[in-house]
This record gives C-alpha cells, sequence and structure tokens, in this order.
C-alpha cells in the first residue's frame, strides 16, 4: 500500500475512537464521498494497516472480577519452547492478551480470574508447573483505560 495520506490517519483516527461508525459518518468527519471513505478502508484492510476491529468488555459482568498482568521468564529460549509456552496458553480462558517481548521477562501475560482462588490456581497450574519456567510476577489492576486516540508518527 502507498504511503499513508492524511485523508487515511483522519479514517483511522475516527475508527480508532470508533469502530462502530457509519460509512456515511466516517466519511463526512474524513470530508470525502462514502464509496471513496469505503474504498480507503478496505484497502487498508487488504494492506494489514487494519488487523480488526475490537470490542470493549467489562469483565466483571462475565465473572472476570480480578485483573491482573503476570510476567514470565523463561529459563530456556528456543523457538519451539517459546512457541509452546505461547500456543497452551493462549487456550486458557483466563489469558485476555500475551505479550511476547524482550529484556528481563520474555512474557506478559494480562489475565482475568473470578477471585483469589482462581488467581492462585491458574498461575500454579498453568505457569509455575512448566519446567521452562524460572520466575513469574503478578501485579493485580486496579482500573484500566483506554485512550481512544490515534497516537499518529510523523
Amino acid at each position: 500500500m502507498k504511503k499513508l495520506d492524511n485523508t487515511d490517519l483522519s479514517i483511522l483516527a475516527e475508527l480508532y475512537a470508533n469502530s462502530r461508525i457509519t460509512n456515511k459518518e466516517l466519511s463526512a468527519k474524513a470530508n470525502i464521498v462514502p464509496s471513496t471513505c469505503l474504498d480507503r478502508v478496505k484497502k487498508m484492510q487488504s494492506s494489514g494497516v487494519i488487523k480488526g476491529f475490537g470490542l470493549h468488555i467489562d469483565y466483571k459482568a462475565i465473572g472476570g472480577n480480578i485483573e491482573a498482568m503476570t510476567s514470565v521468564r523463561l529459563g530456556k529460549h528456543s523457538s519451539k519452547i517459546i512457541q509452546n509456552f505461547r500456543d497452551d496458553l493462549i487456550l486458557s480462558p483466563e489469558v485476555l492478551k500475551i505479550f511476547y517481548m524482550g529484556g528481563e521477562d520474555d512474557f506478559l501475560l494480562q489475565i482475568t480470574v473470578k477471585d483469589t482462588e482462581h488467581l492462585r490456581d491458574f498461575i500454579s497450574s498453568k505457569i509455575t508447573s512448566r519446567d521452562e519456567v524460572v520466575h513469574i510476577e503478578t501485579a493485580l489492576i486496579y482500573e484500566q483505560l483506554s485512550c481512544n486516540k490515534l497516537p499518529i508518527f510523523e
């Protein structure tokens, strides 16, 4: 795809703030006709600029009373070990997001659980029981805020 212009960035900013906006509303905000707007959105989707659209859920409403971030350090770093760790944990219903990172810790997991016992059991059975894990640290999330603005770098 060609370099994004100001119109593309305007479209992205509006979609980032509200991905449910109609094409008609989006085109008006971007100051272009609806057919052009839809074409630009489709091109950004097919090129991978737009990877998908999100949904924000109140996890408490579905039983996730505690949210936490757990950092995990592995003792071995082969591709197979990393892939197995990632693939196993993404299947756990408690895991919301997995970040594979550089630095002292290898993974950061965003998780939600129903209570402290569930947290303890999840950490014990899914993380510390694994031979490759050498260190974990869990921090509770008190509040999570979304900025709903697109970071634009020039």
